[in-house]
């Protein structure tokens, strides 16, 4: 959905543009069910306009209407919804949970316009940032990100967000492993891209909204197909494919690098990529491999779902001792 967030921030910037104020609304935290992920955006104008999502509706249509009267006129806001005891508010989530949402009133400025102008870009890939909006007065600052975790974070008097690209699964080969991979990876929200050359291999495979490549994953690595949020998996079991895969995406950024494999596959392969491939111990701690939680995985699901919860456990912040 972290397209949809795109779409959301330019317009943003196209409506400030023209003179228009906006309030820009960000889900802080969901308790229980809720339709859309923290850190999800609606942006609204002046003129009523909206584009957005931040439940399946209802809170859209009684946020539009509360703006239409005149309220959040104050820089910022935190709005809670789904709450029963919350009598500001009479709306119940259809999946019966309950959301707090940011709500910043932006002023048709310079300083408006730069602060959307870097998230653009942030979502577009070209960098990573923290962004951090004051609670008491609404005065917001941009951080450079190098690190995973939640994408809100919050205490008493502030809230920082991480913003980033729509994050990618990048499939090196495929495999029935691999295709369980792009499967769950979907469902999760992640761009998924499987690069596979052998085309025999690809024979009836269908995977729909899945971006299929048929090129060496190290070729597509080596062309700047990574950047800091992509996880990159190798699940073939051939060394042309893995070992390559591998030797190109310790190279890039990338905050998840694994490839499947025994423990004793695994130690072999360490040793080819120090001989042949030159690389040094920080380079190979980097590798996750054996791949994925122990989580007794027999099948090609059960290793699948081994794979994304590790992915899922790194893009979290959460060490595996806190399991």
């Amino acid at each position: 959905m972290q397209h949809l967030d795109l779409q959301v921030v330019r317009q943003a910037l196209k409506w400030s543009g023209a003179g228009q104020r906006v309030w820009l609304c960000t889900v802080l935290c969901t308790y229980g069910s809720a339709p859309r992920a923290p850190g999800s955006l609606l942006v609204v104008s002046d003129s009523g306009q909206w584009l957005g999502s931040l439940s399946g509706g209802c809170v859209e249509d009684d946020f539009l209407e509360r703006v239409a009267h005149g309220e959040f006129a104050e820089p910022v806001a935190v709005v809670r919804y789904g709450d029963a005891h919350d009598m500001r508010s009479n709306i119940r989530l259809p999946c019966g949970g309950v959301l707090d949402v940011l709500v910043e009133n932006l002023p048709a400025d310079c300083d408006v316009r730069a602060h959307l102008s870097a998230l653009q870009s942030a979502l577009l890939g070209q960098r990573r940032v923290q962004r951090e909006v004051d609670l008491r007065d609404g005065q917001r600052r941009l951080n450079e990100d190098h690190h995973q975790g939640p994408r809100v974070e919050r205490d008493a008097v502030s809230v920082r967000l991480r913003v980033g690209a729509a994050q990618r699964l990048l499939l090196a080969g495929y495999s029935s492993v691999a295709h369980f991979c792009a499967q769950f990876g979907k469902g999760l929200g992640f761009d998924v891209i499987l690069c596979e050359p052998r085309e025999e291999v690809l024979e009836g495979v269908v995977l729909d909204g899945i971006e299929i490549r048929r090129e060496l994953p190290s070729v597509f690595i080596a062309n700047r197909g990574c950047h800091a949020d992509t996880a990159v998996v190798a699940l073939t079991h051939d060394p042309k494919i893995d070992d390559l895969a591998m030797l190109e995406a310790v190279r890039t950024e990338a905050f998840y690098i694994g490839v499947m494999g025994s423990r004793i596959t695994s130690d072999k392969r360490r040793e080819r990529l120090q001989r042949i491939g030159g690389l040094g111990e920080a380079e190979l701690a980097r590798i996750h491999a054996p791949i994925g939680l122990n989580l007794g995985s027999k099948t090609p699901a059960e290793i699948a779902l081994a794979v994304l919860a590790d992915i899922v456990r790194i893009r979290s912040g959460i060490a595996r001792e806190e399991l």
